[in-house]
């Protein structure tokens, strides 16, 4: 049987709806960027998956979104190192959090801007996958802040990202 794989570029709110749980595919070396939409939901762990869903800005506004990252066991994971996509007419922003690299390209001014939005009008954003993945409800569901609650140094994010 032939896997059906898409670059996760070119996923689009009607295959969010359709499939909202992703899983990315190791299985092409040229391109990392596939994924296979996974029929069995809920998922048993989060690890190498994204999810589509509707995520709800400060204003009252919703929009579709790519979570990944989340470790369902471990909240404070998540917290630092959820990654989030935001969609805007079939385009994807790719938001950094404070310790990425490019954060001052991508961080929560540049995603304002994407969306034609001040930036109060966008933070926190809020996310719920608790009906797409079992773990624990505080690392399923949260905001996403302009500020995080907490900034880590350097060594410290290492440290959580490597146990």
């Amino acid at each position: 049987m032939m896997e059906n794989l898409k670059p996760i570029a070119s996923l689009t709110a009607a295959d969010l709806l359709i499939n909202p749980v992703w899983q990315y595919s190791n299985r092409d070396e040229t391109d990392e960027t596939l994924v296979r939409a996974l029929d069995e939901i809920p998922v048993k762990s989060m690890t190498g998956k994204v999810v589509g869903t509707q995520v709800r800005f400060a204003n009252g506004n919703h929009a579709w979104a790519l979570i990944g990252n989340i470790d369902a066991a471990n909240p404070q994971l998540t917290d630092h190192f959820l990654t989030i996509s935001i969609e805007l007419d079939g385009k994807w922003f790719a938001l950094a959090r404070y310790h990425d690299f490019d954060y001052s390209d991508r961080g929560p001014e540049a995603l304002s801007r994407f969306l034609g939005l001040q930036i109060d009008d966008v933070f926190p954003i809020s996310f719920d996958v608790r009906r797409y993945a079992q773990g624990a409800p505080a690392a399923l569901a949260g905001n996403v802040l302009k500020e995080p609650r907490e900034k880590l140094s350097r060594p410290d994010i290492i440290a959580l990202a490597v146990p």
